[in-house]
């Protein structure tokens, strides 16, 4: 190879690499920015974002501020800690905590507490959160250009940690729109403006990570997952599409110190624009009520019940007064499909139930015996007053020892009065009383206890122990290998409950 060849190759080479390297100058700065239209986004809704300020005078106990602004959690929820340190002691400019104040006696004093809204309409309709206004003596709107006015709360719905807000404007307003959460994909983009740490008019954008996120904050859990940065004081802020829709309600993050690690949730604008609706209509929440008990379908009981794939609601129980009664829908029933919508587990019938209106009529397709019936179903309206009835249980000895029968790890007993008396068990309770759960058995494990009373094996009725044995009989001989009990307690609340029968 001569001289010239030489040169010629390593000037191709060093041309190659320049070009390289000036593909890769270019590139790497687009793609970490993200997509052109965040700018034109955040400049043309950012007037419609709001701060809100609000105060509250409380006593100084010990043990706090008084406030209790947390989402109530199922205890062991995977999320409880995290939101814990989110929502506790919020003092202070930016909603975070001053250290020295907890436990301490003294006057009545004033905490304040700052989140995020957006105006929905120019006639000063403000969105946030619930717990951003809790139990708040005072609220004010601050605009993006530092105006502040006192603002009158519209209404609040708890279930759903939403609020609506009104003031009078003074002069002319720029409101933002709801878009289709429902249209969103995973990896969208997605920009949250709110008021992090008290700095206001602050613009993050990151993408949809997940849909339809339950982290059993509430009974309609259906988050918006994104990674945007989200922080104390972005609460109730909104969550916008590349179009400038708002498409979530900013209102939980997960983070050990409070700060964004890139996992927030936002409530779906299809849920808010519904509840807000009804907020302004209403002043609060009319859902709809089919007035039953449902739970989970799992693999056992979808083998007992002869329903492949495993989905739906198993009705367990049924109000004598709600509408699902008149309609035919019985305990055992699974819901697989309400007013045309598939039903994969219990939250999507409760979700789906609440956002239908009172009164009207819907077909509820279920699964009995194997076979799927429609049933028509008008909506009732779900009350707010929960009534929760536990069942008692005493501890007086029984004069005389039961005649009992062995079967599934239970002893089991026909009803009598003694034994009624015992475990205080309603007169319309009919069945066969369990009186000992085996430890080391199936049942235990799926938490059947003495009072418990096993009023079907495999939907029919049973009085006596015998006839729980030759229900399990006979199904081994058909090859299922667990057994469907509907089990009430002494109240008469009802579930469902599988147990194997190898």
């Amino acid at each position: 190879m001569t001289a010239a060849t030489i040169a010629s190759t390593r000037l191709r080479l060093g041309l190659a690499a320049i070009a390289l390297g000036a593909f890769s100058v270019v590139a790497s700065p687009a793609v970490a920015r993200g997509p052109e239209g965040i700018a034109d986004v955040a400049e043309k809704v950012i007037d419609a974002v709001v701060n809100i300020s609000t105060s509250q005078t409380v006593e100084a106990k010990g043990g706090g501020d008084g406030r209790n602004t947390m989402p109530q959690l199922p205890p062991g929820s995977p999320f409880e800690e995290f939101f814990d340190d989110f929502f506790k002691n919020r003092r202070g400019p930016g909603g975070g905590s001053k250290g020295g104040e907890r436990g301490d006696n003294g006057p009545p004093r004033k905490t304040n507490s700052l989140g995020s809204g957006f105006i929905i309409d120019t006639s000063g309709v403000v969105v946030t959160n619930n717990h951003v206004i809790a139990d708040a003596d005072e609220i004010n709107v601050i605009l993006n250009d530092g105006t502040k006015i006192k603002a009158e709360l519209v209404g609040v719905d708890k279930k759903t940690d939403l609020a609506v807000l009104k003031f009078k404007p003074t002069k002319p307003l720029v409101s933002v729109k709801f878009g289709d959460s429902d249209k969103l994909r995973l990896g969208d983009w997605v920009v949250a403006i709110g008021n992090p740490f008290s700095l206001g008019g602050t613009v993050t954008a990151g993408i949809v990570s997940a849909k339809n996120r339950d982290i059993s904050s509430g009974p309609y859990d259906s988050y918006i997952q994104t990674d945007a940065a989200i922080n104390r004081g972005n609460s109730g802020g909104p969550l916008f599409n590349l179009e400038g829709d708002v498409i979530g309600v900013n209102t939980l993050i997960i983070s050990p110190s409070g700060g964004s690690i890139g996992i927030g949730f936002a409530v779906p604008s299809k849920t808010v624009a519904g509840v807000v609706d009804q907020l302004r209509q209403f002043g609060e929440l009319r859902r709809g009520w089919l007035g039953v008990r449902i739970q989970s379908v799992t693999e056992e009981i979808a083998e007992s019940l002869s329903i492949k794939p495993a989905r739906g609601a198993l009705v367990a129980g049924i109000d004598d007064k709600g509408p699902a009664k008149p309609a035919g829908i019985e305990p055992g029933d699974v819901v697989v499909k309400f007013d045309g919508k598939d039903i994969k587990d219990p939250k999507d019938l409760s979700r789906v139930v609440a956002d239908t209106a009172v009164g009207k009529e819907v077909d509820v397709v279920i699964i009995r015996k194997g076979q799927e019936e429609t049933k028509k179903v008008t909506l009732g309206r779900l009350m707010d007053a929960d009534k929760v009835q536990a069942a008692v249980k005493s501890d007086e000895p029984a004069p005389e020892k039961p005649v009992t029968q062995k079967a599934l790890g239970l002893d089991l007993a026909a009803l009598s009065k003694d034994l009624r008396t015992r475990y205080k068990i309603k007169e319309s309770v009919k069945g066969v009383v369990v009186t000992s759960v085996d430890a080391n058995s199936d049942a235990a494990e799926k938490r059947l206890s003495a009072g418990d009373v096993i009023v079907e094996v495999a939907q029919e009725a049973v009085s006596s122990g015998a006839d729980v044995q030759k229900r399990i009989d006979t199904l081994k001989k058909d090859g299922k290998k667990s057994v469907l009990l509907l089990v009430s307690n002494g109240e008469g609340e009802l579930r469902f409950v599988a147990l194997s029968v190898q």
